[in-house]
C-alpha cells in the first residue's frame, strides 16, 4: 500500500460560527441560520444550540420547541462562500491537491506538501493554527492513509478536534466503530446491518463480499474494503457535477392540483436558468415532492435528447407529477433536478456534495 499523508478538514459549525464571529452578540448563545417562520428549516446550528438537540434540516418550529431562546439569522450564503476561498488559500500554502467536498469540508493530499513537513498531524497542526489566527475560526482535522478514515478521524474529536489513525493502528480502531460512523452508511442502510446481525466494524469485517454484494448491491464491495481499512480513491481537486437541481418550500401548503401546477412550471424556471449557468447537459429528470408531514415521493424518467428548455421539461415533469398518483394535496415543497449527463463537466470550487448511500 503506497504511504499516502491524507487530512480532512471539517470547519466546526461553519455557517453558525461566522455569524458568533462577526457579531459579539451571539457569542456563547445558542444560534441558528435559517428562516424562524412556520415554514423555516435550520440550515446550521451553533455548539450551543445543539447542545438543545438542534440539528440542521430540523423544521424552525421544532428547533424552537426544543430551545425556546434560539436566536435565528438570515442565511449569507454570498459571505459563506467567501470565507471558504480564504480557507481554502491556507489550504494552498500547503498543497495543491484538494477536494473540496462542501464549503466547509474538504481532503487535502499532503504527501509531499509544500513546507516539506514530514509529519501529516503537523500539518494539519498548522492549518488549524492559521485559520483560527487569520480567520478567527475553529477547524477539526482527522489525519490517516487514506480518505475514508481521515473522514471518520476529523469526526472523532469534535469541536476543535486532531485525530490521527495510524495504518498499524487502523484494524483495531475500525473494529470498534459503530456501523452509523462509516461514512456512507445512513440511517436506512444502518437498520438493514443491524437486522443481518452488523452493528459494529469487527462484525462488517467477518461479512465476504460476496454476501454484502447480496444485500447492498454495488456498495457492498466499499463496505466491505471500509471494513478493511480500505480505500483507493485518492483526493481528486477535480469534482465531477452529476446534476444540476432547484426545489422550492412554500410558506403554505399547496392544497390543489391548479396550485402545484403553477409552482411547477416557476420551479422549472429556475431549474432552466440552472442549466444554462452551470453549462451542465443531461437526460433524466427526477421530481421530488415533499408533503406537509416530510414524507416524499420521487419519479425520473430518461430521455434521448439533452433536457435545457421549458418545451422539453415541462411536459414531462407534468407526466412524472400524474405518474405519482397523489391522493393528498398538502405540498410544502416541489424540486426538479437533471442528471444522467452526456459528458463528464469538470466543476471548480467548492460544491455541496452528499454521501448517503440510502
Amino acid at each position: 500500500m503506497e504511504n499516502k499523508k491524507i487530512i480532512h478538514i471539517d470547519m466546526d459549525a461553519f455557517y453558525a460560527s461566522i455569524e458568533q464571529r462577526d457579531h459579539p452578540e451571539y457569542r456563547g448563545k445558542p444560534l441558528a441560520v435559517g428562516r424562524a417562520e412556520k415554514r423555516g428549516v435550520v440550515a446550521a446550528a451553533s455548539y450551543e444550540a445543539r447542545r438543545y438537540g438542534v440539528r440542521s434540516a430540523m423544521s424552525s418550529m421544532k428547533a424552537k420547541q426544543l430551545c425556546p431562546d434560539l436566536i435565528f439569522v438570515s442565511s449569507g450564503m454570498e459571505h459563506y462562500k467567501s470565507v471558504s476561498h480564504q480557507i481554502h488559500e491556507i489550504f494552498r500554502e500547503y498543497t495543491d491537491i484538494i477536494e473540496p467536498l462542501a464549503l466547509d469540508e474538504a481532503f487535502l493530499d499532503v504527501t509531499e506538501n509544500k513546507k516539506g513537513i514530514t509529519l501529516a498531524v503537523d500539518v494539519a497542526r498548522e492549518i488549524k493554527r492559521e485559520i483560527k489566527e487569520k480567520l478567527g475560526l475553529i477547524a477539526s482535522a482527522g489525519v490517516s492513509y487514506n480518505k475514508f478514515l481521515a473522514k471518520i478521524a476529523s469526526d472523532y474529536r469534535k469541536p476543535d478536534g486532531l485525530y490521527t489513525i495510524h495504518p498499524e493502528r487502523a484494524a483495531d480502531f475500525i473494529a470498534k466503530l459503530p456501523i452509523e460512523a462509516f461514512w456512507g452508511i445512513g440511517k436506512v442502510t444502518a437498520r438493514k446491518m443491524h437486522s443481518l446481525g452488523i452493528h459494529t466494524g469487527a462484525d462488517l469485517r467477518k461479512c465476504s463480499a460476496a454476501f454484502l454484494a447480496r444485500n447492498f448491491g454495488k456498495n457492498g464491495a466499499l463496505y466491505h474494503d471500509f471494513a478493511h481499512g480500505i480505500d483507493p480513491r485518492i483526493v481528486s481537486p477535480e469534482r465531477i457535477r452529476k446534476s444540476v437541481g432547484c426545489e422550492s418550500t412554500f410558506d403554505n401548503d399547496l392544497t390543489n392540483y391548479i396550485a402545484v401546477i403553477i409552482e411547477l412550471y416557476h420551479v422549472a424556471v429556475e431549474l432552466i436558468h440552472r442549466l444554462e449557468t452551470s453549462g451542465f447537459k443531461g437526460h433524466t429528470l427526477t421530481l421530488k415532492i415533499k408533503f406537509h408531514d416530510f414524507s416524499q415521493k420521487t419519479r425520473s424518467a430518461s430521455v434521448a435528447y439533452e433536457l435545457k428548455t421549458l418545451k422539453e421539461i415541462l411536459p414531462l415533469a407534468k407526466k412524472l407529477l400524474r405518474e405519482l398518483e397523489l391522493t393528498q394535496f398538502r405540498i410544502r415543497l416541489i424540486g426538479l433536478s437533471v442528471s444522467n449527463p452526456f459528458e463528464a463537466t469538470s466543476i471548480e470550487g467548492p460544491l455541496q456534495l452528499r454521501f448517503d448511500f440510502d
